[in-house]
């Protein structure tokens, strides 16, 4: 698409990569020491100036655990700076598109959840992930993308990464055997954020994860495959780690709706892939050794 896109949080792991899906368009980046979304005020100022086409919100709080001894700055930052650009973007005409997260849903069920399955949030991150997505409403023209386990881009620290670290150390990997996830790898979420706002899909909620569902202990042994290495796996279960927020164990989502507009998500194992391929080139080739 061509026009003027506005991102927020332009500094962290999606709003980093997501500019470079829009390469006719004229990008205005803006990370937190430009613009704090948590300050409505600046908010309203930064959009009526750039006057952008679209609005991606790419600034989160994303300290699961954290939240729970700071639910004023999450629900800042995930709650009320959504409301704020959804009403910048009312008054402006621009197209929100604000990104969501698996953790509005309980975690109870045992199929992956739709957007019509309705959310039971049970953290302070979760409450304030919800309430973000109800507030983008605001904005006419709005897309509301939830992803999960999101790995990629210029971070190196996300989970996925802390066990492919791991496993090339030789170091004991400790996962969950029985935590079912849907993992988002970010150059394809950006590619789906383009394609959408291209498409002119209907507006509303799209689970923006890669295809199929996997438990963190298959996508360890995945990783490990890909690698070309032993894995000295430790079968975790959710019931025996103590964390000050509850994760959903079944946070698998469906991107049915999103194939559904058109936009078919590649298999999580095919992102893995292309998210590990310049480790492969790290790893010695013992038939390559000198004798």
């Amino acid at each position: 698409m061509t026009g003027r896109v506005l991102i927020t949080g332009a500094g962290g792991q999606l709003g980093s990569t997501v500019a470079a899906a829009f390469p006719s368009a004229e990008i205005v980046a803006l990370p937190r020491a430009a613009l704090d979304v948590s300050d409505s005020g600046a908010v309203e100022q930064a959009v009526a100036r750039v006057r952008p086409d679209v609005v991606l919100n790419c600034a989160a709080f994303t300290d699961v655990d954290g939240a729970e001894g700071r639910p004023t700055d999450a629900l800042q930052a995930n709650a009320l700076a959504v409301r704020a650009l959804a009403r910048a973007c009312r008054a402006t005409g621009a197209t929100l598109v604000h990104y969501g997260s698996d953790f509005v849903f309980n975690g109870r069920g045992d199929r992956p959840y739709t957007e019509e399955d309705e959310p039971g949030p049970e953290s302070v991150y979760a409450v304030s992930k919800l309430l973000g997505d109800w507030f983008a409403v605001d904005a006419p023209s709005h897309y509301v993308l939830r992803v999960e386990s999101l790995f990629g881009g210029h971070r190196r620290s996300t989970s996925i990464d802390k066990i492919a670290a791991t496993i090339r150390k030789g170091d004991p990997a400790r996962v969950f055997v029985d935590r079912t996830v849907t993992p988002s790898y970010v150059e394809d979420v950006a590619a789906a954020t383009a394609s959408l706002l291209s498409s002119r899909a209907p507006f509303g909620v799209y689970h923006c994860v890669n295809t199929g569902v996997t438990t963190w202990f298959d996508l360890a042994l995945e990783i490990a495959r890909v690698l070309g290495l032993p894995a000295d796996l430790v079968p975790v279960k959710v019931a025996d780690v103590q964390l000050k927020a509850r994760r959903p164990q079944y946070a698998a989502l469906s991107n049915d709706k999103l194939r559904r507009a058109g936009i078919e998500m590649p298999s999580w194992q095919h992102a893995l892939a292309r998210h590990l391929e310049p480790l492969e080139s790290l790893i010695p080739n013992p038939s390559s050794s000198n004798p």
